[in-house]
């Protein structure tokens, strides 16, 4: 499976420089990480990508929208993939204006609000990624899948820091290896 971090948004600009929380509620995609999309594209066009899978935040579903056009590939929407609630930026968008915004994806299966009310723990961040690499594992699709998820997700499943639109494979649970991360 390849994990990759979503484009670069004005919560990243703002934070990288700062190190202080923004106040960013689900921010969308900078100029910048628009192209980083589009990079993705590029990287992903000769792997074999059968199917895309995001997070339901604004920034994940761009990125994952433009690159699944760009490769003629289904889009799901799965809130394990959404990052540890812990900044202004894991405040989401409701369910209805997500639809409202992407109508041609499926977001039935998503409360209205659904993100959490307070933090998570790390505990309970670190288990929800491992029950979605568990499950993914299970389907023959793995090698095929592309998961647009967030800088939280891709530690907690491979133990890398990656920066804006930055790839990385994921082997199976259970297998040894992590592949090194694909240029972009």
């Amino acid at each position: 499976m390849i994990l990759i971090r979503h484009g670069q948004t004005i919560f990243n600009v703002m934070f990288g420089v700062t190190r202080i929380d923004p106040g960013v509620p689900d921010p969308i995609l900078t100029a910048r990480g628009r192209g980083q999309a589009r990079e993705i594209a590029t990287v992903l066009a000769g792997e074999g990508v059968e199917r895309i899978v995001t997070s339901p935040y604004r920034r994940a579903i761009q990125t994952a929208d433009m690159v699944a056009r760009s490769l003629g590939v289904p889009v799901a929407i799965d809130p394990d993939v959404r990052e540890r609630f812990s900044f202004s930026c894991d405040h989401g968008s409701r369910r209805s204006e997500l639809a409202r915004a992407w109508p041609e994806y499926d977001f039935a299966h998503l409360e209205e609000r659904w993100w959490p009310d307070s933090e998570e723990s790390e505990p309970a961040f670190a288990a929800r990624c491992a029950r979605f690499a568990e499950r993914m594992a299970g389907g023959p699709a793995w090698p095929r899948t592309a998961v647009i998820t967030h800088w939280g997700v891709i530690r907690a499943l491979t133990g890398k820091r990656v920066t804006n639109g930055r790839l990385v494979r994921l082997a199976p649970p259970g297998a040894d290896l992590v592949r090194p991360g694909l240029p972009c």
